[in-house]
Formats: structure tokens, sequence, C-alpha cells
């Protein structure tokens, strides 16, 4: 589902997208399939027989064709089989290697959608046209701003156990996610982060310190603003959870929310706006960016 669509739809009153449900990747199959997880498996499925065929048409061995796309060949049977899904960056080179003149750069977009759960995939689209994201965060770093480790910390802990290949997958979507942060026009960033996040040891203390250290160094750039909800406040706007405010550069605006592998996209106007509203509140209960960066430098000297 597209965003652009999703956004339109909205706006004529449907007021929140909601989606159910993990992707295709997670093990989780007490519910059945849902059209959309077959959907992103044939596609993935569909795109790796291609590329299988290209290279044995030129007389490749897996091996071989690894070593030049910088894989083992374990890794390219995971492309193959459907099982891993390419960058796009490893898709153009696979094309050039091949020869495919440009067939198989014809799935990148395909593809890109469905390395992320389904459930997700709405928000991804929509964090690339984003000229402006607000996010309060109460459980977990946002994805934004993890660091590899603390992704594949997280991942790891998720019950129903996912399949390892579908961890690599999704750490991988996770840091291409992060290229919002270097993406000129620059747009705005704004992170509130519940004080209770940055004291949980995920992953252990080696994985903490290594996050707090990539918040500091982030929260340098010029177009972020990090703040930190202490947990002595005495009130907060932020009681019913946490949240992203997305404002597309036609300055619509659409506010998303998630748990438990369920999400909502609210796409009203008026309770976009509403959403803004509370996040300007919850902004100014918050510690001040420069108090915040302190803070978490005085946290790191505590570990």
């Amino acid at each position: 589902m597209h965003m652009a669509e999703t956004g339109e739809r909205g706006h004529g009153g449907a007021g929140a997208v909601v989606s159910l449900g993990d992707s295709w990747e997670n093990d989780d199959r007490a519910a059945g399939p849902r059209p959309e997880d077959d959907t992103g498996r044939g596609i993935v499925v569909a795109f790796g027989q291609t590329m299988k065929t290209l290279r044995l048409r030129q007389g490749l061995e897996r091996e071989e064709f690894g070593r030049r796309l910088g894989y083992s060949a374990s890794t390219i049977a995971s492309f193959e089989q459907g099982r891993r899904i390419p960058t796009p960056r490893t898709i153009e080179r696979a094309d050039e290697e091949l020869g495919a003149d440009g067939l198989l750069c014809l799935w990148k977009e395909q593809l890109e959608r469905a390395q992320y759960p389904v459930f997700f995939q709405g928000m991804a689209a929509l964090e690339k046209e984003a000229m402006e994201l607000l996010a309060y965060d109460t459980l977990v770093v946002n994805g934004l701003l993890q660091t590899e480790e603390y992704m594949r910390s997280l991942l790891t802990m998720r019950r129903p156990p996912l399949k390892q290949d579908t961890i690599e997958q999704r750490v991988t979507a996770r840091l291409a996610r992060q290229d919002v942060l270097d993406r000129e026009p620059a747009p705005l960033l704004s992170f509130v982060i519940d004080e209770s996040v940055l004291r949980r040891r995920y992953g252990g203390t080696d994985v903490q310190r290594g996050q707090l250290e990539h918040l500091l160094l982030v929260g340098q750039r010029r177009n972020v603003e990090l703040q930190v909800m202490p947990l002595d406040c005495v009130e907060s706007a932020g009681v019913d959870g946490p949240f992203t405010l997305v404002v597309r550069r036609d300055g619509k605006q659409f506010v998303y929310a998630e748990a438990q592998a369920t999400s909502s996209l609210e796409t009203d106007p008026a309770r976009a706006a509403l959403a803004a509203s509370r996040y300007g509140i919850i902004r100014s209960q918050a510690l001040a960016p420069r108090e915040s960066m302190a803070f978490v430098e005085g946290l790191l000297r505590s570990l």
C-alpha cells in the first residue's frame, strides 16, 4: 500500500488506516496467512528465481557470482531462494554483472516495500517523503536512532523467535531507513525519549553504552533535536503512549502508532492537528535539548 494513496483516501474521510499483524517473515502462523503476506513473499521469491535464471544463463556458479558482488555463496543462495532481500545497490550490481539490462532493477521498489513487516510498510514509505518528523518513544529507542547492535538485540528478543535470515534482513532494512538523517534537503527531526528507555540495558551494558554514544552524536546534527522525558516529571501529556507525527512535503500530516505487531496510521487532519499540539506539550515538559545531552552524558559516565 503506497503511502500517498493511503493519505488521499484518509483525507476523504476514512480517518485512520489500521494494519494488523506482522510480515510473511514472522514464523507465527496461528492466525493463518494474510493476502498481503503472500504477495510480499511471492515478490521476493519471484525476484530470486529471476536472478538465479540469469546467473545460470551466464554460466556462473554461486561462488563466483558471490565473489563479484562481495557475498558468500550461501548468501547468494538466500537471495535466490527468497529468504533474504538484497539491498538496492546489490540489485544494481547484480544487474550489471548478469547483463540484465535493467531487468533486475525493475524489482527495486517492490522489494524495498517487501523488506519491512506488513504493518510498517506504509510508514517506511512515508518517512522517505517526510519534511518533518516528530517522535515520542516510551518503550525502545526510535528505529531511526538505533545502533546496529541495539537493533539486533531487540530483534533477537522477539517471541516467537524470528529466523536468523529475517533478523539480518530487518537490520539491513532498519539501517537503510536511517538515510533520512542525511537526506537533502534535510528534514526537521525531533525525538522525545522517555528516561526509562535510556536506562534499559537491552543486549547488555556494552550495547547500552554504544547506543547512548550514538544518541550524543546524532544530537549534534543541526536538523535533529533530542529531548529526554525525565522519570521525575510529575506531568506528561504522553500518557497515552508513543506515537510519531510526520509532515509530508505537501504539508499533510499523519500520526503513526504501533504496539504488539499492529499499527494505525491516522490521516484525519483534525486528529493530526491535535497530535501535533500534544507533541508540543510533551516537548515543553521534557528536558531541553542541551539539558538532555548533558543527561545522556551523565548516564554514560555511570555505566
